[in-house]
């Protein structure tokens, strides 16, 4: 059950405005009712500010009265129209503990996804067209040690990024009227993982 925002002043507010019962109250911040009874005996919490879930759009009015009147029933957070995040355009972090296990990312996805351009590499795994290049061309740095592993068991990429790189470049083939090339056999390394 989603719990409203400042869960400890919102519980402040509603033991002094209102006259709900603690069970209705802790249910609602999910907080243990004895915790909720501290609160109303001013041993816990006592420079806690009280939180407003009428005007910040948790609880209507009307909720409230309805819980007041009648014990048995529960308070219920209004659903956030909040838009989902999405992911910022630019550079991708990676991790320092991560950035070794990039090339053996591109090495992956240059053997299973041939159709993908450098330029869709580089922004599904936050490297550079260079490093693509010297990946490619054996001629990387550590290319002894570059073992072709999945990037997202490497949580470099999720499986729906990667899904959606592919199916890009597929469309592009097809409109291009080239051959698209059939998906990668599960290897034995993907399946162990």
């Amino acid at each position: 059950m989603p719990l409203p925002l400042m869960p400890k002043a919102t519980a402040v507010w509603l033991i002094e405005k209102t006259a709900l019962t603690f069970e209705q109250i802790a249910e609602f911040c999910g907080l243990h009712p004895l915790e909720v009874q501290a609160i109303a005996d001013g041993e816990v919490a006592q420079g806690i500010v009280g939180y407003d879930p009428v005007a910040n759009h948790q609880l209507t009015a009307e909720e409230i009265s309805r819980c007041e009147a009648d014990p048995t029933r529960r308070l219920t957070l209004i659903p956030a129209n909040n838009p989902v995040p999405r992911r910022a355009r630019g550079a991708r972090y990676t991790p320092v503990a991560k950035r070794n296990d990039r090339p053996d990312a591109i090495a992956f996805v240059l053997r299973n996804f041939p159709q993908l351009t450098d330029a869709q590499i580089s922004k599904l795994l936050g490297t550079t067209k260079e490093t693509i290049q010297k990946v490619r061309e054996r001629s990387h740095w550590n290319s002894a040690n570059i073992k072709p592993r999945d990037p997202v068991i490497l949580g470099l990429c999720t499986q729906t990024d990667l899904h959606a790189m592919v199916t890009q470049a597929n469309e592009r083939l097809t409109r291009e009227g080239h051959a698209v090339p059939a998906p990668p056999l599960p290897s034995e390394e993907n399946e162990a993982a």
